[in-house]
């Protein structure tokens, strides 16, 4: 592997794309929205299982508008004759309703269907969720800046929590253009997300303040290529193992596990990218120096 890469001089092309994507992002965002589950809109889940192999999905969602349910979703799930079936929350709901529906359906199909999994979200109870949610993304990105900034320098955090806000908005962004349904899951691979950007974050900021220390007449630019270039074989190999994984799960790991497998790999690809294009680059913005590094060791120490 090439290990004299001069990444400085892609520096504004990649921070022109990312504000590029970032914008992109917001964009599709606030004019799509998210196409969010049961968790955060409330309403009914129900997995079900047909005895006649030859129902089509077509079929189950008409047997299921003609009973005037609202907004219903059915999609498979598993193996051919299993199918996810989702209701939207109504104000009169009948307490009965699912006993109702499978009495309904089995009729249509003209056999028995099970009801493997049901699941009842209030919108009160989705309403806490989002809240939820939002408060443990917001906490982390907190955690994480005092942290970077007591284990290193201000621009060090700025610098991280920059790569870490442009790696959800991203990911963001993808989930909004591509539909895919947002659920509690989704937030915990957000967070796990941040976690993994974080740690390829810290692992060449550590590198470059000591470099820093070491190289006294070098500028942060010289300093940044020869860091990132000494931790990128680590850096390449945990995302490509990483990917590998991820992506046997994306495959053969079911359609329950597919939203937040692909969250983590667009999070991983993402995370990576902006370790080394997105929080580098402010480094080198701020003219961070071995004077700084050394001040800030110095009043640490006492």
């Amino acid at each position: 592997m090439n290990k004299d890469i001069k990444f400085t001089n892609y520096y504004k092309k990649f921070n022109l794309l990312s504000l590029i994507l970032i914008i992109l992002s917001i964009f599709i965002f606030l004019f799509k929205g998210l196409n969010l589950g049961v968790d955060f809109k409330g309403g009914t889940l129900i997995e079900v299982r047909t005895e006649n192999s030859s129902a089509s999905i077509s079929e189950i969602r008409q047997s299921f508008l003609q009973m005037n349910l609202g907004d219903v979703t059915v999609k498979n799930f598993g193996k051919k004759n299993d199918y996810l079936v989702k209701i939207e929350k109504t104000e009169n709901e009948d307490p009965n309703m699912i006993k109702s529906i499978k009495k309904e359906l089995s009729s249509d199909l003209g056999s028995e269907v099970n009801f493997r999994r049901v699941e009842n979200v209030g919108p009160k109870v989705s309403a806490e969720l989002i809240r939820a949610g939002l408060l443990a993304i917001s906490l982390s990105l907190a955690a994480m800046l005092l942290y970077i900034w007591i284990r290193f320098e201000w621009q060090f955090s700025v610098a991280a929590i920059a790569a870490i806000v442009h790696d959800v908005i991203i990911t963001i962004g993808i989930f909004s253009l591509l539909s895919y349904e947002v659920n509690l899951s989704i937030v915990a691979a957000v967070l796990t997300i941040v976690g993994y950007s974080m740690n390829d974050t810290v692992v060449i900021f550590d590198r470059i303040r000591e470099n820093l220390k070491k190289y006294s007449k070098i500028l942060i630019g010289d300093i940044s290529n020869i860091s990132t270039n000494e931790t990128l074989s680590r850096t390449l190999i945990t995302s490509v193992t990483t990917l590998l994984a991820l992506l046997s799960i994306y495959i053969f790991g079911g359609e329950i596990l597919k939203g937040f497998s692909f969250a983590m790999i667009i999070g991983v690809i993402v995370g990576t990218y902006s370790s080394i294009f997105v929080a580098t680059p402010i480094l080198n913005y701020t003219k961070v120096s071995q004077k700084t590094v050394l001040k800030d060791n110095i009043e640490n120490n006492n």
